[in-house]
């Protein structure tokens, strides 16, 4: 490829690694591409944040495919993780420290596989205080930083699958199928109480966004390589 050919429009798919912010991935090709091949300005976007703690298919536009964003995000996503019972976090996952413990010793297999299905289809749910979610032009984790209680209305979102794969003592393996706007961390805290414990995301990977699958996704590392790779032939 060349620079102009990523100005044309570009769809990437990239395997996004732990710790890394979708924010950081998206400033880092930019660069790369600017780099390679010597642009002043080009438009990248991603469509669809990952969260820091996750891994998995990220969608990076670049030049005119970037008008596509929206309808990209709009598409139907896989996930799979693990789901930890008996224990909570502010943050519904592990960017946060335990804030509660919970007994488990009630909760059966079966009882987790059935009580999936409470789940499924149209449910309300209310977004983690620890989210990029504005309110009032604020971040919701900034308000959540600095202690503050703010009032998050819960909204309507469709599971349309939420499998459990393998059970492994309190830690429970699923692939969910949602749509856009899931939080699958406060699936996780609202999976807990309906087992009536508690409950937080330790695990988390995209695997599919519409028709994209990770599987053809590759690494920030193997990107940049080809993109060098194109710059010197």
């Amino acid at each position: 490829m060349t620079g102009d050919t990523y100005k044309a429009g570009q769809v990437l798919l990239i395997d996004k690694p732990l710790h890394w912010t979708s924010f950081q991935v998206v400033n880092k090709l930019r660069w790369e591409i600017r780099q390679a091949f010597d642009i002043k300005k080009i438009k990248v976007g991603h469509a669809g944040t990952l969260d820091p703690l996750a891994t998995g298919l990220l969608l990076i536009c670049t030049g005119k495919m970037t008008k596509q964003i929206d309808g990209f995000q709009g598409q139907v996503k896989e996930y799979t993780g693990t789901i930890t019972i008996g224990a909570t976090t502010p943050s519904y996952d592990l960017e946060t420290e335990i804030d509660g413990t919970f007994p488990t010793s009630h909760i059966t297999a079966d009882v987790i596989k059935s009580t999936t299905q409470q789940f499924i289809g149209e449910i309300m749910q209310q977004p983690p205080v620890f989210s990029a979610l504005k309110k009032d032009g604020k971040r919701l984790y900034e308000y959540a930083r600095e202690g503050k209680i703010v009032d998050i209305k819960r909204r309507t979102v469709t599971v349309s699958e939420f499998e459990i794969t393998h059970i492994d003592g309190n830690d429970i393996n699923f692939r969910v199928v949602c749509s856009k706007g899931t939080y699958i961390r406060s699936l996780a805290y609202d999976f807990g109480k309906a087992l009536n414990s508690g409950a937080h995301l330790s695990a988390l990977r995209r695997t599919k966004i519409g028709n994209f699958d990770v599987s053809e996704a590759i690494s920030i590392e193997k990107f940049i390589g080809g993109l060098k790779s194109n710059a010197i032939n």
